[in-house]
């Protein structure tokens, strides 16, 4: 009898790649927040990561307090439903303020007090993003966002998600900080120094991650990124493992494979992500 199965259905998700414009002499100012899961989590422990998390069942936009795209909109962009689309944005923008307290949402901002209360209750699910939004007098900003890519992990792994990456510019008057326990530490990076630190083994990556600091790090600032987000066409991508000498190839479609050491390959249960 065979015991092959089929593969897991993938969940739902959104990761936000959250950035910012920060001149410094002599280089390009974009640079990117970066988040260091705790190790014993369950999926992508250890690894540095954008924020981001799986789509929850009350992730549900409200087109009284929703501005900017609409949900076909961004269906379109992601080969998705209409639906689906509005829960990814509703998702991206909660595990954003989850994660790293900036809030895609206006307009202006909310008494601190208040959004710090929101936050908390996020957190511990005694409020819903919409119920939030609607207490604070404030609606979902879906203009702040942009399309960028759709990663689903390999069939191989018994941990699936299919993950809408989105690109996000922190809002004026915001900041980003490291008030989560799903993360050890977070950090603004600029893209290529993410990059070097991972060569040098300081940081651990995910394909999925490593392959987008790539991308973004051809840009000089936020601008630049955003209008290369609008022109991009957008098609799943599923990863296809294999090992050449030290190295796990990873062949991503259309776009330049993705070699990473063995050594430093993150592995899930059953393959590599």
């Amino acid at each position: 009898m065979s015991t092959d199965r089929p593969p897991v259905v993938p969940r739902p998700a959104a990761t936000v790649i959250l950035v910012r414009d920060a001149p410094e002499p002599g280089r390009s100012p974009l640079q990117v927040f970066l988040q260091r899961r705790v190790a014993g989590m369950a999926f992508a422990g250890g690894m540095t990561v954008f924020p981001g998390g799986a789509v929850d069942p009350t992730d549900l936009p409200d087109p009284t307090a929703w501005t900017g795209p609409d949900p076909r909109w961004f269906g379109e962009r992601f080969g998705c439903d209409p639906e689906l689309a509005g829960s990814l944005v509703c998702a991206a923008v909660r595990e954003t303020f989850e994660e790293c307290g900036v809030l895609l949402a206006g307009p202006g901002r909310a008494d601190h007090t208040l959004l710090a209360d929101g936050r908390a209750d996020l957190v511990a699910h005694r409020r819903t993003l919409g119920q939030l939004l609607t207490g604070t007098g404030l609606v979902l900003r879906a203009e702040l966002l942009r399309p960028w890519a759709r990663w689903i992990t390999p069939p191989v792994s018994p941990r699936r998600y299919d993950t809408a990456f989105l690109v996000a510019v922190v809002p004026e008057g915001q900041s980003a900080d490291a008030h989560t326990t799903e993360a050890v530490e977070a950090a603004w990076w600029h893209p290529d120094e993410a990059l070097r630190e991972w060569e040098r083994g300081g940081m651990q990556l995910m394909a999925p991650t490593y392959r987008t600091l790539e991308q973004i790090a051809e840009h000089p600032d936020s601008a630049s990124l955003f209008a290369a987000a609008d022109s991009r066409t957008i098609r799943p991508i599923i990863p296809q493992a294999r090992r050449d000498g030290g190295d796990i190839v990873l062949e991503v479609g259309e776009q330049p494979e993705v070699r990473m050491p063995v050594a430093r390959m993150p592995i899930a249960e059953g393959g590599p992500l």
